[in-house]
């Protein structure tokens, strides 16, 4: 059986995305790694705690963020991006504007990472075609600043698993090879708590797209509007809870902001998927 990869990386067992926000308003980590210098070292611990793949991004896209001007967002990704992929680690660049993704590239990103599936930027489908790097289509409703306002759906995870084959399709146009995309549906952006658990429950319908799967839902208001209104930075186990179901029905890659413990527990899932009961 062939072993399923994305970007040059295995994914069985799945791996783990690590995020690198070069931010000062992120929701869960803005601020912390607002300089180049802290945002590379933090980028190269998460790999060492286990992160197969380091996920830099320079605008927030939380609930009601505000844009930042593309020479600030270059600014503040591409030499985190350069020094990391000069240290031979696999980088995605977080980002929805063509000449971010440009200039990433040219710095050694690996993988385009975009929450507008190449559809928020006129020529960042053509970009994505003209380089050799994998993509990462997500989907949202609306944009950052207004997505939480009303966000509506007859049948979410339907209407979202008919999206991504869309924009595979219009990536498979563009001369992009299946074997370069991924699909991430999106928890949190544009969608209700009641949304957001319809996708979660129904994610293998996902795997029948035939590309990898990623889920982000580290530390998402989701987990605390399930749990007890949690801050993010006390939403671990409801992180690790969700990465656990998600595995279950098929996610391959965990973008997630706590590296170690989520390596810890996909290691300890693996092994008991793998394991064979004894029998008396």
């Amino acid at each position: 059986m062939t072993v399923p990869s994305f970007a040059g990386v295995t994914l069985d067992p799945p791996i783990v995305m690590g995020i690198v926000n070069v931010t000062p308003d992120s929701f869960s980590d803005g601020g912390q790694f607002s300089g180049a210098d802290d945002a590379i070292g933090f980028g190269r611990r998460l790999v060492i705690q286990g992160a197969r793949i380091v996920d830099v991004g320079g605008e927030s896209t939380r609930p009601g963020a505000a844009p930042v001007t593309l020479e600030e967002e270059i600014a503040r990704t591409v030499p985190v991006v350069r020094a990391l992929a000069a240290d031979g680690i696999r980088v995605s660049i977080d980002t929805r504007h063509a000449a971010v993704m440009k200039a990433a590239l040219e710095a050694g990103a690996a993988i385009i990472n975009d929450i507008t599936a190449l559809e928020g930027d006129p020529d960042a489908l053509r970009v994505a075609a003209a380089s050799d790097a994998s993509v990462v289509l997500m989907h949202m409703q609306g944009r950052p600043e207004t997505m939480q306002i009303a966000p509506a759906y007859q049948d979410p995870a339907g209407e979202i698993l008919d999206y991504l084959q869309g924009r595979i399709d219009a990536c498979l146009a563009a001369g992009i090879g299946r074997e370069r995309l991924c699909v991430d549906p999106g928890i949190g952006f544009g969608k209700t708590v009641e949304h957001n658990l319809d996708l979660l429950a129904r994610l293998d319908l996902f795997q029948g797209l035939g590309v990898p799967l990623l889920l982000g839902v580290s530390r998402k208001s989701l987990i605390g509007l399930l749990s007890r209104q949690e801050p993010p930075e006390r939403r671990l186990g409801g992180s690790l809870a969700a990465a656990l179901a998600g595995m279950d029905r098929g996610a391959q890659i965990l973008r997630v902001h706590d590296v170690a413990e989520t390596a810890q527990a996909v290691a300890v899932w693996h092994a008991i998927r793998q394991a064979t009961p004894k029998r008396n």
